[in-house]
């Protein structure tokens, strides 16, 4: 599942950190997430899409290295960045 382009832009305005930063670790994760969140709701109702999950689950282990990388660099963007999506209880 993909993202079209206004809501890339859109998850770009949230997150950089400067008016042209457009491919930090931050918004890498935020789309990774939202793409994570449509490809779980595609698979609820397509259990038996076994290529599709296992993209799913290289997504996930990508946004869990560019997790640990932000959070090596600084601890507060790493509190503020799963805070702000909402990705960890």
């Amino acid at each position: 599942m993909s993202l079209n382009t206004e809501e890339k832009q859109s998850l770009i305005n949230q997150h950089q950190t400067h008016p042209t930063d457009t491919g930090s670790a931050e918004i890498q994760v935020a789309m990774l997430t939202e793409r994570i969140s449509k490809l779980s709701d595609h698979l609820q109702g397509n259990i038996h899409d076994y290529s599709s999950r296992q993209g799913l689950l290289k997504m996930i282990g990508q946004r869990k290295r560019l997790l640990n990388y932000v959070k090596v660099k600084s601890e507060k963007r790493y509190t503020q960045l799963i805070s702000k999506l909402s990705i960890r209880g």
